[in-house]
């Protein structure tokens, strides 16, 4: 057992029913999945591009992720329908508690001027979103063998129903949110 979901069990739900009220254990909120995606515009021109980005991924969440196409085909972009764009891949259960332990004790101190996620990355439904802007803040990623620095968005969804409520779970998970 991951020790985020020890932590989860022992401190952050009983604390959220004592904040919130809650009449059953089963209302507390909690972490549902976490979807990494990786947009490779690029991919379009070289499609090296994409099998290096799946290859960073699978390093950085532990499990292969699948290739997103384009939906639809954007003239201005030089996109056509079906044209593999990014690489995601979803993690649920052990995998995501240990990829948000990561997260928050090792990836996110070491980004350069690191002050603190946003507060504001909420989507009023009490999922959070978060930009990474390089690949390197991730100790699985090896400096010599980057090609291309490249970001990636972290979709934290949570079963709370509101802001105010996944705050609090991110927070007891020790999320460096600003000041």
């Amino acid at each position: 057992m991951s020790r985020f979901k020890d932590i989860y069990k022992k401190d952050i739900a009983p604390a959220l029913v004592t904040k919130f009220g809650y009449e059953s254990v089963m209302q507390v909120p909690q972490v549902d999945k976490i979807v990494i995606n990786m947009g490779v515009g690029d991919a379009t021109s070289n499609a090296k591009l994409l099998d290096k980005a799946v290859e960073e991924l699978t390093l950085i969440a532990g499990q292969k992720p699948v290739i997103t196409k384009a939906k639809k085909s954007i003239a201005g972009f030089r996109l056509r329908e079906g044209v593999p764009i990014g690489t995601k891949v979803t993690l649920r259960g052990e995998k995501m508690y240990e990829f948000l332990d990561k997260l928050v004790s090792v990836s996110l101190p070491r980004v350069r001027d690191f002050r603190g996620v946003s507060k504001k990355a909420f989507d009023g439904r009490g999922n959070y979103t978060l930009g990474v802007k390089e690949q390197l803040i991730f100790p699985e990623i090896s400096f010599d063998l980057v090609d291309k620095t490249r970001g990636m968005d972290i979709v934290i969804v949570t079963t709370a129903n509101t802001d105010e409520e996944a705050r609090e779970l991110l927070t007891g998970f020790g999320f460096p949110f600003q000041k």
